[in-house]
């Protein structure tokens, strides 16, 4: 079994910055990669960024490249995701998942394990 702990939401004005956290505890060798998603009011949980547990392959919905980087710490069992320049389309609950396998990690389905979230608000 495998727990993930999301914290560092916030409320935050437009074109600022928050970084989430996600702790991961008994990780099992099989997790291979971790997942950030995030659901808005009335709307489906959507893909976010994804970061593989070895080597430093990410990627991102086109909605947040350049402005959200996902990183990883091995050691820490630990998952990042910055957020700069954040806008109100950016207000939703922050999902972080861990995914044993690395075929569908752009899909809620491809996911084993999920956080309770964390909210992210920004206010224009």
């Amino acid at each position: 079994q495998v727990q993930l702990v999301e914290s560092g939401g916030g409320l935050v004005q437009a074109g600022g910055s928050l970084r989430l956290s996600c702790a991961a505890s008994g990780r099992p060798s099989r997790e291979n990669a971790m997942g950030w998603f995030r659901q808005a009011p009335g709307k489906e949980r959507e893909f976010v960024a994804f970061v593989k547990w070895s080597g430093s392959h990410t990627d991102y919905a086109d909605s947040v490249k350049g402005r959200f980087t996902i990183s990883r710490d091995n050691a820490k069992n630990m998952v990042y995701l910055e957020m700069n320049s954040l806008k109100p389309e950016d207000t939703a609950v922050y999902y972080c998942a861990a995914a044993s396998s690395l075929l569908r990690l752009r899909v809620q389905g491809g996911y084993d394990y999920w956080g309770q979230g964390t909210q992210v608000t920004v206010s224009s």
